[in-house]
């Protein structure tokens, strides 16, 4: 898809074809000079041009409007129109393959529509839809659609006209297609293209009875890539703006819908839809997009995520339930979608053995619990603890969010002794008295209160992680070896102390307490 003057179309705002709107033009500072960035068809037509001085262009069409050019606002409508154009396919991305110098205006879009065609009726339906959407919109467009995306990339600028605004190649038909096309239509960078039409070769077909050798060896490889990508003799990679959704289910209205209530009773279908389509490849979804498009050209999305994989629809309506009173719906929904963006196996349900009138051991009710609660807070507002890869008590687990997926990582192992139910936030310093130098706390004070040791149980030593860099002023309880005890006074409290470094002249031992026992 090619928007030739996207950047005017954009300030239009659908009134692209309002007659009483002035000519409309951006303008970019250049070298301390206003220059014309883009205008639009109005001020096409008296003649003006993208890098005209301001001042030349007010004396030629004195009622000219200018706005200043924004890059970065084109840029994210151009993102948004990527994602309205998902209704077409899930494979969808910004076109920002236009070379350098060579004088081609306005933005497009890439879409892979393999396999998609026929929810539209074929490719010419698909195409004359998208174009007459677009226009509709407000945008100027052209459409290529070949096998190959230099194939088609030459087809929407080159070949592609106001009176049919797309063009198609058959698959094998491509050089037949472009033959007729000017040589800029490989992508070419405008030095490169200007020295072969210096040399009589303006077309593309009269680089095809060229050999490659002598093409590269004149005008360098960028030729020959590009001619090769155009007529699929080379593979051309492109990525999508966001990953393709494994499972995906959709829905059309035949008139536009706007009630909450129809949006919700369309989300259910294509939950029970998309329920059905996991269980058979017996996966569950983890994180769900549901997406409308509107009749205006944009889409609006709600996503929900799951801690665990779960293919119930009434779960993941329930989960919906709180986003779809925010999903505005503008002028009318056209189509729904619902995609499936992470997804985990997930097997057959083992039914219940017990009563009906006992408890279930396991409903999944604190899950779906989590789910709701997640949702509604965010993914960042349930946390949990997890369990990490390291020896030291207060690095073993980890909060992250409940919906996270599970680590892929291996279960560290068990500690072979107990370890408290408490853990202090930061071990504190410990006044120890020890009948012999690395023996057992006979007696510690702690926060002012003497305790008398009568029970103790250690030493467990635990060392730090070698791999891990500390700082050069990382205290001595951070990088020496820790001797653990469990001990216990003489009131019953039982208490995890533990000692750190070795009694050496001038440095003595110390000793913190880092948890207590119930």
């Amino acid at each position: 898809m090619w928007f030739p003057r996207f950047a005017t179309d954009r300030l239009r705002a659908g009134r692209r074809d309002n007659p009483s709107a002035p000519p409309l033009a951006t303008v970019t500072q250049v070298r301390g000079t206003l220059r014309l960035a883009a205008v639009d068809a109005a001020a096409a037509r008296a003649g003006l041009t993208p890098g005209l001085p301001l001042a030349d262009a007010r004396a030629q069409l004195p009622a000219l409007a200018v706005a200043p050019a924004d890059p970065s606002a084109d840029a994210r409508v151009l993102e948004r129109l990527a994602h309205w154009a998902g209704r077409y396919t899930p494979w969808t991305a910004v076109d920002g393959s236009t070379p350098e110098g060579a004088g081609i205006p306005g933005g497009g879009l890439w879409l892979d529509v393999t396999g998609c065609a026929h929810l539209f009726g074929g490719e010419a339906a698909m195409l004359d839809d998208l174009c007459r959407r677009l226009s509709t919109a407000g945008y100027a467009v052209r459409a290529g659609l070949a096998t190959t995306p230099g194939a088609a990339w030459a087809l929407a600028r080159y070949a592609a006209n106001g009176a049919q605004p797309w063009r198609m190649a058959a698959p094998g038909d491509e050089k037949d297609a472009l033959a007729e096309l000017p040589v800029t239509a490989l992508r070419l960078a405008g030095d490169t293209a200007e020295a072969l039409i210096r040399l009589g070769l303006r077309r593309v077909g009269d680089l095809y009875p060229l050999a490659r050798a002598a093409l590269a060896l004149r005008f360098g490889l960028e030729p020959c890539l590009r001619l090769d990508q155009a007529l699929g003799e080379r593979d051309e990679p492109l990525s999508p703006l966001t990953p393709p959704p494994l499972f995906q289910v959709r829905l059309s209205f035949p008139e536009p819908v706007g009630r909450t209530d129809d949006i919700a009773q369309a989300l259910d279908r294509l939950l029970v839809a998309l329920a059905e389509r996991l269980a058979r490849a017996g996966r569950g979804a983890r994180r769900l997009d549901f997406t409308l498009f509107r009749v205006d050209g944009t889409a609006v999305t709600a996503t929900v995520g799951t801690g665990r994989p779960s293919r119930d629809a009434a779960h993941l309506a329930r989960l919906f339930r709180d986003k779809l009173d925010k999903l505005d719906p503008g002028f009318g929904i056209e189509t729904a979608l619902l995609a499936a963006r992470a997804v985990d196996p997930l097997g057959a349900d083992q039914g219940d053995l017990a009563p009906a009138s006992a408890p279930a051991a396991a409903d999944g009710g604190l899950d779906r619990l989590i789910d709701r609660l997640a949702n509604r807070l965010g993914p960042d507002g349930v946390a949990s603890l997890r369990p990490r890869a390291s020896h030291l008590p207060e690095r073993a687990q980890a909060l992250t969010p409940a919906t996270a997926p599970p680590s892929r990582d291996p279960a560290p192992p068990r500690p072979t002794a107990a370890r408290p139910l408490y853990l202090l936030p930061q071990p504190e310093p410990l006044d120890v008295l020890t009948p012999a130098p690395l023996g057992p706390p006979a007696a510690f004070r702690w926060r002012r209160q003497q305790h008398r040791v009568v029970h103790s149980q250690g030493p467990e030593r635990i060392a730090r992680e070698w791999w891990r860099d500390l700082a050069p002023d990382a205290p001595q309880s951070d990088t020496d070896a820790r001797d653990y005890y469990r001990v216990e006074d003489d009131q019953g409290g039982r208490f995890w102390l533990y000692r750190t470094g070795i009694r050496l002249p001038g440095r003595a031992p110390r000793w913190f307490l880092h948890g207590l026992f119930p």
